[in-house]
């Protein structure tokens, strides 16, 4: 778990260094609502919401990703004041959005 304040920094770390096609999968405390970020290609990103709202973002360039983060956690994560972020491996479009995880 990481503080909602210095999530931005660190998923963008942990984004640049993904093998391309892996995933990241960014939950609630509660785990009820979830972001996941896939590293498309080098520069390239698809962004999956669940939560609040479902939209799906795609060929989300990294210049943009950060401003992208930022309102995607400032909407998704209102109260949060700490976020799970799971390193999930490679990206199955069917089986990531139906993983189950313990809800709290």
């Amino acid at each position: 778990m990481i503080d909602k304040s210095s999530a931005i920094p660190v998923l963008l770390e942990r984004l640049e260094n993904l093998p391309k096609g892996h995933y990241l999968d960014v939950r609630t405390y509660k785990r009820n609502r979830f972001l996941l970020l896939v590293k498309s290609d080098e520069n390239d990103f698809l962004i999956i919401e669940n939560g609040y709202f479902q939209e799906r973002f795609e060929h989300v360039p990294g210049k943009k990703l950060k401003k992208l983060l930022k309102t995607l956690l400032k909407k998704e994560f209102p109260r949060s004041t700490k976020i799970r972020v799971y390193n999930m491996g490679l990206f199955e479009e069917g089986s990531a959005e139906l993983m189950e995880r313990k809800i709290l």
